[in-house]
């Protein structure tokens, strides 16, 4: 079992940065794949970046590229998502989760299918 915690969620203006954590406990989770994903009121849960420990790769959402960055501490079991130039679209709760299983395809964890574990999830509101 992989237990997820999300963190650093607020109240931002448009323009400004948040950066989001998310501690992991239980089962080490070097070789899993960790994603944020997103979720407005009254839409679905939005893939927003992942990254995959074995390679170091990293995959963003078209929407969040060159503006967000994924990155992880192995020390520290704590993925982060650093969130820039934030507009008020960016508004959502976001969630981390981590997939055990692996595919080859990269793509697959766009979705939310894959992600075994999910955090409870942070507030991040972006006025304009």
């Amino acid at each position: 079992q992989v237990q997820l915690v999300e963190s650093g969620g607020g109240l931002v203006q448009a323009g400004g940065s948040l950066k989001l954590s998310c501690a992991a406990s239980g089962r080490t989770f070097s070789s899993y794949v960790m994603g944020w994903f997103r979720q407005a009121p009254g839409k679905e849960r939005d893939f927003v970046a992942a990254i995959r420990w074995s390679r170091g790769s990293t995959y963003y959402a078209n929407s969040v590229k060159g503006r967000f960055t994924i990155s992880g501490d192995n020390a520290k079991n704590t993925v982060y998502l650093q969130m820039n130039s934030l507009k008020p679209e960016d508004t959502a709760v976001y969630y981390c989760a981590a997939a055990a299983t692996y595919y080859s395809n990269s793509g697959s964890y766009y979705y939310t299918e894959p992600y075994d574990y999910w955090g409870q999830g942070t507030q991040v509101t972006v006025s304009s």
